[in-house]
């Protein structure tokens, strides 16, 4: 059975064989379930705060 990866960004599984691994200069591997939350990462924008992603509602939650 294929590991189910999480998304880095918004926190939704990806299923196998989709997505993009990206891996940073000291070796960590982020995994992105589509381009709007790889540019999202990359523009520096906090998952908390934007109400489509999984870790908004987790934060709002507690």
């Amino acid at each position: 059975m294929p590991k189910v990866h999480v998304c880095s960004f918004c926190g939704k599984p990806i299923e196998p064989g989709t997505g993009l691994m990206y891996v940073k200069n000291d070796g960590t591997v982020l995994w992105f379930c589509s381009s709007k939350c790889f540019k999202s990462y990359k523009m520096g924008r906090d998952p908390r705060r934007l109400k489509w992603t999984v870790k908004f509602k987790e934060a709002r939650s507690r």
